[in-house]
């Protein structure tokens, strides 16, 4: 009898975590138990996404008032064009707003960042954000730093 109590206590604590595995995996993508509650649609368009992602967080402030619902190429200007789910209660985004692509931590996850316009009108459900940063591709930075001091050596 003693055995049975042991391997059922051993099993409600393996249970217990697999959940507390499952409830991090969760934390961790980004994803939620619960649904969000009423958003509505921003676009903004960028140069370079350069490794933003679906479900990426939209921050003002550093305050999370949305998420990245979709990328898509806009084939009139050849830029990436950001679909972005802004809650309801951020009613009051002026027009001129900027949008950033920034980047959180050592780990380099990416996330659109908004600094707030100065206009009395307000973006609405289909708005577009056109005053926009795209994001700072390492590589990029590099290669102009390793050309620039090339050409400097040549003209010596």
């Amino acid at each position: 009898m003693q055995i049975r109590t042991l391997e059922i206590g051993v099993g409600l604590f393996l249970l217990a975590g697999l959940l507390a595995l499952l409830l991090l995996a969760l934390r961790v993508s980004g994803l939620s138990v619960s649904s969000a509650g009423e958003t509505y649609k921003v676009y903004a368009n960028f140069d370079n996404i350069a490794g933003l992602t679906v479900r990426a967080k939209v921050t003002m402030a550093g305050v999370t008032i949305g998420k990245v619902t979709a990328i898509d190429l806009d084939r009139d200007s050849y830029t990436g064009r950001v679909t972005m789910d802004i809650e309801k209660q951020v009613n009051n985004l002026p027009v001129d707003s900027t949008a950033s692509i920034l980047t959180a931590g050592l780990l380099g996850e990416k996330y659109i960042g908004i600094s707030v316009g100065g206009e009395e009108e307000v973006l609405g459900e289909g708005g577009q954000i056109s005053d926009t940063q795209s994001a700072l591709v390492l590589e990029d930075l590099i290669g102009k730093f390793l050309l620039n001091s090339v050409n400097k050596e040549e003209s010596k």
